[in-house]
C-alpha cells in the first residue's frame, strides 16, 4: 500500500538524478481525437523510458537496506534492462542483462553501452527470466525482479506529477506489461481520493491481462507475439492482477495496425516518437475517442524505443511482424 509520505520521499531520491517529465497538451492531437488530450513524456526520461525511474530507485532503495552485493541480474525485454543499467551506472554498481534472443541489436548495444553484461537467452521474456533467476542463484548476484513495491513506487512518481498538475482527467490510458505503472497510476489515483477512470491497454497478441480480468481469474497466455516489445508478456506479474482487477476500470485490446497507426498519428501531431507499448496507450484512447469527446485524457508515453528497422517500416505505412 503506497503513502502519500512514501511518494513524497521517493520523488525526493529520483530528482538528485533526473527531473520530472513534461505533461504536454498538443493542439493537433487535440483537433484529431476531439478532446483535450495530455501526454506524460515519459519517453524524455533517461534511457527514453520510465522504467528509469523504476530500476533507480529500486537499486537506491537496496543500498539504504545494506545489501551485501553490488552486483544484479535482471530479465528485460528492454526499456527495464536500460533501466538498470543506466542506474546501476550511476549508482557505481553492476548488472547482468538477460534478454530474449532475437532483441534488436539498438538495444542491447544502448544496454552494453552503459558498461552492463548482456545475456541472450529463451525465445520470449519469461524464459530469459527463467534463466535470469537460475543464474542469479548460481552466481550469488541479487535478481532484480520485474515487479515489486519500490518499482511501482517509481512508477508512481509519475503519477504523483499528473494528478498534481491535473485533478478532473476523465481518464488515463496506460499499456499494461507486468504491471508497474498501471499499479503505480491506481495507488496515487485512490490516494488523492480522484475519479479519473484508469484503463488498461494490451495487444490482442498478448492479452493475458484482459483474459485474466474477463476470467475473473489470473491467466497467461500461451505465447504474446507482438511488436509492441514492452507489453510482450504473456500476462501481468500475479503480485499485480489483485490491484488491477480491483481498480482498473477495464483493459482493452488493440491490434498491431492500431498500435501502428498510433505511432504514426502521434508523430504527425507531436512529432515525438513512440515505441510500440507506448503508443498502445494512444491507440486504446483512439479506439475509445468517441466516449471522450469534450473530455479531458491523458496517456503515457511510456518509451520511445524502437528500432529504426521497424520505425521506418511504420512511418511508411506499414505494421512490423515480429
Amino acid at each position: 500500500m503506497l503513502t502519500l509520505a512514501a511518494l513524497e520521499d521517493a520523488s525526493h531520491e529520483l530528482r538528485r538524478y533526473m527531473v520530472p517529465t513534461a505533461l504536454y497538451s498538443w493542439p493537433l492531437l487535440n483537433d484529431a481525437l476531439g478532446c483535450e488530450v495530455f501526454i506524460k513524456h515519459e519517453n524524455h526520461a533517461p534511457t527514453g523510458s520510465f522504467k528509469a525511474r523504476c530500476a533507480l530507485l529500486y537499486l537506491l532503495r537496496q543500498s539504504q537496506r545494506h545489501i551485501s552485493s553490488t552486483s544484479f541480474v535482471a530479465a528485460t525485454r528492454g526499456n527495464f534492462g536500460l533501466g538498470m543499467a543506466w542506474a546501476a551506472k550511476v549508482l557505481h554498481q553492476r548488472a547482468a542483462i538477460v534478454v530474449p534472443q532475437g532483441t534488436s541489436k539498438e538495444t542491447t548495444g544502448a544496454i552494453q553501452s552503459y558498461g552492463a553484461f548482456l545475456i541472450e537467452h529463451g525465445k520470449d521474456f519469461e524464459e530469459a527470466h527463467d534463466f535470469a533467476c537460475q543464474m542469479a542463484e548460481d552466481s550469488k548476484q541479487v535478481l532484480s525482479p520485474g515487479f515489486d513495491y519500490d518499482l511501482v513506487l517509481g512508477a508512481a512518481t509519475y503519477a504523483l506529477e499528473i494528478f498534481r498538475t491535473i485533478k478532473d482527467l476523465d481518464a488515463v490510458y496506460v499499456p499494461v506489461g507486468l504491471g508497474t505503472g498501471i499499479c503505480g497510476l491506481i495507488s496515487v489515483r485512490d490516494l488523492f481520493g480522484l475519479n479519473t477512470k484508469i484503463i488498461g491497454v494490451v495487444a490482442e497478441k498478448a492479452d493475458g491481462c484482459a483474459r485474466s480480468m474477463e476470467a475473473g481469474e489470473y491467466t497467461l497466455t500461451s505465447s504474446a507475439n507482438t511488436f509492441a516489445e514492452g507489453i510482450s508478456v504473456r500476462g501481468p506479474a500475479r503480485e499485480a492482477f489483485a490491484l488491477i482487477r480491483s481498480g482498473a476500470e477495464r483493459i482493452i485490446r488493440v491490434s498491431e495496425d492500431e498500435i501502428a497507426e498510433a505511432i504514426r498519428l502521434l508523430y504527425r501531431t507531436t512529432h515525438n516518437a513512440s515505441e510500440g507499448a507506448a503508443a498502445a496507450g494512444l491507440a486504446g484512447l483512439s479506439k475509445e475517442r468517441g466516449n471522450l469527446q469534450g473530455k479531458k485524457a491523458s496517456f503515457i508515453l511510456c518509451g520511445q524505443n524502437m528500432n529504426r528497422i521497424w520505425m521506418a517500416k511504420v512511418l511508411q505505412g506499414d505494421t512490423p511482424i515480429p
